[in-house]
């Protein structure tokens, strides 16, 4: 007797695909930075992916995903300078700092603002400042993200930080809406930045309504791709979408190798050559590393006896050198 096969509770998963580079992504609202890497990663089939910073679910724009081997250089970018559009809405307060919490009117009226006075209390917000970090974050206290304390009904006292502002410029002012670019180091929250600026114009406070990243480093957003674009794409046009590790590491020297250096360095061996420049380079500098064809094999530290060792390389570089 043939009994009737019973159909499997385990799902077949997707086929994922190890592929490695850098996507440039503009994120739309409404999604977590986690979700959109989550959408990515279904998109182009991949069997890893991760973000190089988060953007608030209500913020839109430029978000840089590393797929594979790109996952291994991602921090490089935690703390590059990063360009924001921002609108406040002046004379009121969020929960959180942005249209996602319960907003209070601290005035009716914001006065007769002039973009000259906005100009001018601006200045005091350029330069290195101190800033206190909203409840509503990411930062640990006991272990514990500041916002589920805050989501508890419980605040608890953050320390001052230091931040650097480069740049603060007025798009535009209507009524109470202040429209700001903004140019800032790393560790800005510009929810706190803006409830800020709202006091010091005398507004009592202010809260974003809109968030759109533009810039960080030297990634522009109109080099970005929308997930709706890609959705679009055939599986070829995407992957062609996605940019060389190496563009994450620009800021770092390159250095050529020959055929049995690169062979020794991704053996794990320490390597000096006569034909290597790097004697005017100090001491613990990082390099970036390309083989004699060109084709970068990861990053590299200076040793104290000029030599060069390996820092972090790309793990399919092991079996194309050997």
């Amino acid at each position: 007797m043939q009994h009737a096969k019973i159909p499997s509770n385990n799902p077949i998963k997707p086929i994922r695909r190890n592929i490695s580079g850098v996507l440039l992504l503009d994120k739309p609202h409404g999604i977590s930075s986690n979700k959109a890497v989550q959408i990515a990663k279904r998109l182009f089939s991949a069997a890893k992916c991760g973000h190089t910073g988060t953007l608030d679910p209500m913020a839109t724009g430029l978000l840089p995903l590393c797929f594979g081997e790109a996952t291994k250089f991602s921090s490089v970018l935690l703390g590059a300078d990063k360009t924001y559009e921002a609108t406040l809405k002046l004379g009121f307060l969020s929960t959180t700092g942005d249209a996602e919490g319960e907003i209070s009117q601290l005035i009716t009226d914001v006065g007769n603002l002039t973009l000259l006075f906005c100009e001018q209390v601006l200045q005091r917000f350029i330069g290195t400042i101190m800033q206190v970090p909203p409840m509503y974050s990411a930062l640990k206290h006991q272990g514990k993200p500041l916002y589920v304390y805050a989501r508890n009904g419980s605040t608890i006292e953050r320390p001052a930080r230091e931040i650097v502002i480069h740049e603060i410029q007025i798009n535009a002012l209507t009524g109470n809406e202040l429209q700001l670019s903004v140019r800032c180091g790393t560790g800005t929250y510009i929810r706190t930045l803006a409830e800020d600026i709202g006091k010091a114009l005398g507004c009592g406070g202010a809260y974003l309504t809109q968030l759109r990243r533009t810039s960080i480093d030297r990634f522009h957003l109109p080099q970005a791709h929308t997930l709706s674009a890609l959705e679009e794409m055939a599986a070829m046009d995407q992957d062609n979408c996605l940019l060389p590790i190496d563009c994450l590491l620009q800021k770092f020297p390159a250095i050529t190798l020959d055929e049995l250096a690169a062979l020794h360095i991704v053996q794990g061996r320490i390597i000096h050559s006569p034909s290597l420049d790097i004697s005017n380079m100090p001491a613990a500098n990082t390099v970036r590393l390309y083989d004699h064809q060109q084709r970068f094999l990861g990053l590299g530290e200076i040793t104290n006896e000029r030599k060069i060792a390996a820092k972090r390389l790309l793990a399919d570089r092991f079996s194309t050198a050997c």
